[in-house]
């Protein structure tokens, strides 16, 4: 099902420095603060080509000129030797690992895939699988980057199941060596990455990828912007437009870890939270006068049981909700698939951000009313603050509800995971060739 081969990568050479100051998080995370430290600490950082901004006197310029400049800029590096293409099409491994503490105990975790280009399918084929909504604001800035610069600097990040860990094992097979590119990011994660340009391992992995589905894990903007750019730059079968660069990760992979995210309810006028747990009694079992850390415990004690649970932040105060009955959703939801009702954040947005405190969905999306953080401390000091009325604590979303939801042709809420650590920018990227 998926059609998948290697490309010419351009990467960055010795001339532009070291690898960990030219790299960077995706740009969706990255403030304008974050980018001009960025630039700061190295001119040719790949933040320069993926979040081109212009700025006079504070004030983001939103015109084309950015893109245009970003296009121009990697041509330029290309010419004086910052950047240069392999010489072989590749198929890029790429590992990244990091120090995991959980329950008292560390541990190092490995996730260990592959970059290559995926011949890009409408999400109606059922080869390519999206699972959360998109926003249509950033597929254009999205879209007018691919047009000026006719390149990909990051890739989606995708999963794949591989049960039997054949495809593992050819990726451990194809990286006895050491890695072409290494280093470690400011977060403690290091990244490595193998160019193997071998044909017949290439093929094999090709191979073993035809009969898979690609579930999108993370990158929906960018892969609907692909799509619409390659229907309106078709370049022929020869031409990589209908491609598009993924990490591909094995989604039984035991050290893939989804993080969750935490909301934060504000700016709610006569906003009661006594009246706001009251109503919740109808629908779940409440513990009220939680600590922070007896109510993060019950909250995980209750993940590992499967029942759908939040706690509460509010008045310095923790209370634990944990859904009354799994039956009352169908009554609740009668219209809605399974796989999607039976998600904690479609719970807590149904039961409690609609029906109890008026959020409808259109106000969710615009986040007038809401807002998501990935910090449970960042959550709690809003709260505090007085910047939101409460704070809703999350658990993480599984990899086998995302796979379950994409199989059903569904779509989670906004914000459903966050996959952690993210890829990082700059270690290959891909320029579109006709």
């Amino acid at each position: 099902m998926a059609v998948i081969k290697p490309f010419r990568g351009t990467r960055y050479t010795e001339k532009a420095g070291e690898l960990a100051q030219l790299c960077c998080p995706p740009y969706d995370i990255i403030s304008e603060e974050g980018r001009k430290e960025l630039l700061s600490t190295n001119e040719h950082n790949i933040i320069r080509l993926e979040l081109p901004r212009s700025y006079k006197d504070g004030a983001e310029n939103e015109d084309m000129a950015s893109y245009t400049e970003a296009g121009e800029t990697l041509r330029n590096w290309v010419a004086s030797g910052i950047m240069q293409d392999d010489a072989d099409e590749n198929i890029y491994v790429y590992e990244f690992s990091w120090e995991h503490e959980e329950q008292g105990s560390t541990s190092i975790r490995e996730v260990k895939g592959f970059v290559a280009l995926v011949q890009l399918a409408e999400f109606s084929e059922g080869i390519v699988l999206p699972h959360e909504e998109t926003l249509s604001k950033a597929k254009t800035d999205r879209f007018n980057l691919m047009t000026a610069t006719k390149a990909n600097f990051s890739q989606v990040y995708s999963l794949y199941s591989d049960a039997k860990g054949e495809l593992q094992g050819v990726l451990e097979s194809a990286t006895q060596a050491p890695p072409t590119s290494c280093f470690t990011d400011e977060g403690g994660v290091t990244h490595k990455l193998w160019a193997v340009s071998d044909a017949a391992v290439c093929e094999q992995i090709a191979e073993l990828m035809a009969d898979k589905q690609v579930f999108i894990a993370d990158g929906h903007h960018r892969y609907e912007t692909a799509l619409k750019y390659s229907k309106e730059n078709a370049d022929g079968a020869s031409g990589t437009s209908g491609y598009i660069p993924m990490m591909l990760v094995s989604m039984d992979n035991p050290a893939l870890l989804v993080l969750p995210t935490h909301r934060l309810v504000r700016d709610l006028p006569d906003f009661s939270g006594a009246e706001l747990v009251e109503k919740c009694r109808e629908f779940f079992y409440v513990k009220e006068s939680l600590s922070r850390e007896d109510a993060l415990e019950k909250l995980g004690e209750a993940y590992d049981k499967g029942l759908h649970a939040f706690a509460l932040y509010m008045n310095r105060s923790y209370t634990l909700l944990i859904l009354k009955e799994k039956a009352m959703l169908e009554r609740l939801l009668p219209d809605m698939h399974e796989s999607l009702r039976c998600l904690d954040v479609t719970v807590l947005h149904s039961l409690v951000l609609e029906r109890i405190l008026g959020i409808d969905k259109a106000n969710m999306a615009a986040q007038v009313n809401l807002t998501y953080v990935k910090l449970a401390q960042e959550a709690i000091a809003a709260v505090d603050s007085g910047a939101a009325n409460c704070a809703f604590l999350m658990n993480a979303t599984r990899v086998g509800e995302i796979r379950d939801t994409a199989l059903n042709g569904l779509k989670m809420p906004q914000k459903s995971t966050y996959f952690y650590p993210k890829l990082t920018t700059g270690l290959v990227i891909n320029r579109i060739v006709k």
